[in-house]
């Protein structure tokens, strides 16, 4: 039986509440999430996932609702919530804008000091976090601004990664990449996962970076929650989708499209390799023989 981590019940925010610009950012939003699972989270521009998942965390207080943390209002004691942020851990959007140290080494080493480690125990971490997510040595006592962009936005997820958070919380995490860094900077975070075994978050636009990735879905839709449910089921639905504003995998839309022709395939396929696994025996079946003898085309 799964285990949850973080829960929230009828959870709530608004902006500018009694003025002309008061708006619902999330609006009775009751969702469970499970220890050691890989949740995609997406959304239209404005449909409140921005503001939900800095709820997670504490670093905005809801309007009304609660956010449970291990059982726990993280709101019980508002003078530990920093403590909070030490065990579920946010990269934001462009992370490479919260670097501010001399060198590589000190900005990741940072959290780690500040939870209380001893200064041997938070470089150990550091160290650890940087080689983990691909900092070369050469990097560490280089200034964060001589990195490339790939480079710091490693060094930030790496920041927060050695604080080694029981959820870990990623904010478009590829946005601004070129395919090859978004591929590089996927497969660490996924390696991540399957090594710490803890709960990580991925907020993306990028369908088929959360299709290859994500365990479960949730979609947020006008400051609610429209779905929270297997990827592949969520993706099963793309007419409910598009109704919201967004979009399936290219792959899965192109198989659905197949389907729809007569092939058997898997309306929820997610990723190219499953797609050619289904369909190369089809095409075998339907290719014309070469007959015996003949010349080769």
């Amino acid at each position: 039986m799964s285990e949850t981590i973080l829960e929230t019940k009828n959870l709530t925010y608004q902006y500018g509440i009694g003025t002309p610009f008061e708006k619902t950012a999330v609006e009775d939003v009751s969702i469970s999430i499970e220890k050691g699972e890989f949740l995609g989270v997406i959304g239209h521009t404005g449909s409140g996932k921005s503001t939900l998942i800095q709820m997670l965390n504490g670093l905005i207080r809801p309007t009304s609702g609660q956010v449970l943390l291990d059982g726990q209002d993280i709101w019980a004691e508002p003078k530990k919530i920093r403590a909070v942020r030490f065990r579920v851990g946010m990269v934001f959007q462009y992370p490479e804008y919260q670097l501010f140290e001399e060198t590589v080494l000190k900005d990741i080493v940072f959290g780690p000091k500040n939870m209380g480690l001893s200064d041997e125990e938070a470089l150990a971490r550091a160290k650890e976090a940087a080689a983990f997510t691909g900092l070369k040595e050469e990097l560490w006592e280089k200034s964060p601004f001589e990195l490339s962009g790939g480079e710091k936005r490693r060094a930030a997820i790496a920041g927060v990664i050695a604080m080694d958070p029981d959820v870990l919380i990623l904010d478009e995490p590829t946005a601004g990449l070129d395919p090859r860094g978004r591929d590089v900077l996927l497969a660490q975070i996924t390696q991540y996962h399957k090594k710490r075994q803890n709960t990580v978050m991925l907020v993306s636009h990028s369908m088929e970076d959360i299709g290859r990735t994500a365990d479960r879905l949730l979609v947020m839709n006008q400051s609610r929650c429209a779905m929270l449910a297997p990827t592949k089921e969520v993706f099963s639905q793309s007419a409910k989708l598009e109704q919201m504003g967004l979009r399936v995998p290219q792959i899965t839309k192109i198989v659905q499209e197949l389907g729809a022709l007569g092939c058997p395939v898997d309306p929820s396929t997610l990723t190219v390799d499953d797609a050619l696994k289904q369909l190369l025996p089809y095409l075998k079946q339907k290719l014309p023989r070469k007959e015996a003898g003949s010349d080769a085309v």
